[in-house]
């Protein structure tokens, strides 16, 4: 039923936003903690005339996404950390040859196989280094069920706004925690875009979908042409939240995913007893919020990014505001979810080495 309100895990929560986005062809591996995903969508797709395929291998998944994507069709595939290194080379392929679809990453403990558990350790792998040469994923970043939600539907629109992959981050507390979530309308899968290579009709020319252009001044060209359409991005796609900031404190903490929510919950402790804090969170990874950033940085003194990683958020805070505020960095890997006592006791140092009160 259209509309409707459930209590649903993460991972099938975008599981079936994605259907109801109109997506009906899922290519995919296991790999905890996302395979209620494919588990998911093994049951769904049947019955809403779609297909699903569980691959031999994350390499094989994202090539098949290569191939409905050039049909003009709505994929989708997902997986988590060391299964999306595998498919950087496809991924990158994907962006050479301008085609649109959704990749799910719920992130988990790293590097090498790591653990099951959550971790937020790939936001550098997705922002810059997913792939070979010149290209840019557009990466959204959902901090709860009901906006992973909304933002899989949003990401399969962008993907075919700008025939780009588009990267929905999330992490292992994400997929699998349970919250209500309202669904929008179902769509009906979008008609054949003329670019699709669907056969030969004899109204138009052949189509041929192609990453190879074998004359340097022919790619130089080409790559161009896809930065000029990273730059729209960069201009009308970027994200952010700011929470408790019309005030203008002098603190604000730098998080995304679900490490925003537990900050929210140690900031707000802290508001209750007098401390200035606020957060600001990215929704999108990239195009990075920069301009949004710069806006807090005119009021707040002290920035401090929260991540559960060993510093990446960071990197990208500390090159917008340069020596307008001071950055600092708290964080657990491995797995290790921060409290809301450790958040808590980090701004507390914070505020007292400007000479605040901090109970």
């Amino acid at each position: 039923m259209d509309g409707d309100k459930r209590l649903m895990k993460g991972a099938e929560a975008i599981a079936e936003a994605a259907i109801r986005a109109g997506c009906r062809h899922f290519f995919g591996y296991p790999i905890t903690p996302q395979n209620e995903i494919p588990e998911y969508m093994s049951k769904r797709m049947p019955q809403v005339g779609g297909t699903y395929l569980q691959a031999e291998s994350e390499l094989a998944s994202i090539n098949m996404i290569f191939g409905g994507a050039s049909t003009g069709a709505r994929v989708l595939t997902s997986s988590s950390s060391p299964g999306l290194s595998l498919m950087a080379e496809g991924a990158s392929y994907l962006v050479g040859a301008e085609l649109p679809a959704v990749i799910v990453n719920i992130m988990r403990g790293g590097p090498g196989l790591g653990d099951i558990a959550p971790a937020q350790a790939d936001w550098a792998m997705m922002t810059r280094g997913w792939g070979h040469g010149d290209k840019r994923y557009l990466v959204l970043c959902p901090s709860t069920v009901q906006e992973a939600v909304d933002l899989t539907g949003l990401a399969f629109d962008l993907a075919e706004k700008y025939r780009n992959p588009v990267v929905v981050l999330g992490d292992g507390l994400l997929g699998q925690m349970m919250e209500p979530v309202v669904f929008g309308p179902t769509r009906e899968p979008p008609a054949a875009p003329g670019w699709a290579a669907r056969g030969k009709p004899a109204d138009r020319p052949r189509v041929i979908i192609r990453s190879l252009y074998l004359d340097p001044p022919d790619l130089e060209r080409h790559v161009g042409k896809l930065f000029a359409k990273f730059a729209a991005m960069e201009q009308s796609e970027a994200r952010a939240e700011t929470w408790l900031c019309d005030d203008r404190p002098p603190v604000v903490v730098c998080a995304f995913g679900t490490v925003a929510r537990i900050a929210r919950t140690a900031i707000a402790r802290l508001r209750a007893d007098g401390v200035a804090v606020g957060l600001w969170r990215p929704i999108t990874a990239w195009p990075f919020a920069a301009a949004s950033l710069r806006a807090v940085a005119d009021h707040a003194t002290q920035l401090l990014c929260v991540e559960m990683n060993q510093g990446q958020l960071v990197d990208d805070v500390r090159a917008v505001i340069g020596d307008r505020a001071a950055v600092s960095f708290w964080g657990r890997s491995g797995g290790v979810v921060p409290t809301v006592e450790e958040i808590v006791a980090q701004l507390c140092a914070l505020a007292s080495r400007r000479g605040a009160a901090c109970p």
